[in-house]
């Protein structure tokens, strides 16, 4: 499969991929929450937030071949155990920097 194959077939299992992990963002939030919150979803799915992991389209093409592979639950799987723990450790770090902003 030529580069442009490749990065095209990337950008449909982003496409994809992309649709699962806000899927399991809103779940999450609901079941933890009770309530919807925009702001948090948008953290947990965002560009920024994925390339902790690696570069954003290669992480949300995972999510969507794995999706596509082995159903939602194992798509759920994979993103709870590789990607949450990186997000709750950024939660962790946007709580402290909240209780104790910088001095000048």
């Amino acid at each position: 499969m030529s580069s442009k194959a490749t990065r095209a077939q990337i950008l449909k299992d982003a496409w994809i991929g992309d649709a699962v992990l806000s899927l399991y963002a809103r779940r999450r939030i609901l079941s933890e929450e009770d309530r919807t919150d925009a702001h948090r979803a948008e953290q947990m799915t965002s560009n920024q937030f994925l390339t902790a992991y690696g570069e954003a389209s290669e992480t949300e093409a995972k999510i969507g071949a794995i999706y596509t592979r082995d159903g939602l639950a194992s798509a759920f799987t994979w993103i709870e155990e590789n990607l949450m723990p990186i997000y709750e450790r950024q939660e962790a770090n946007r709580r402290k920097r909240i209780r104790r902003p910088d001095q000048v």
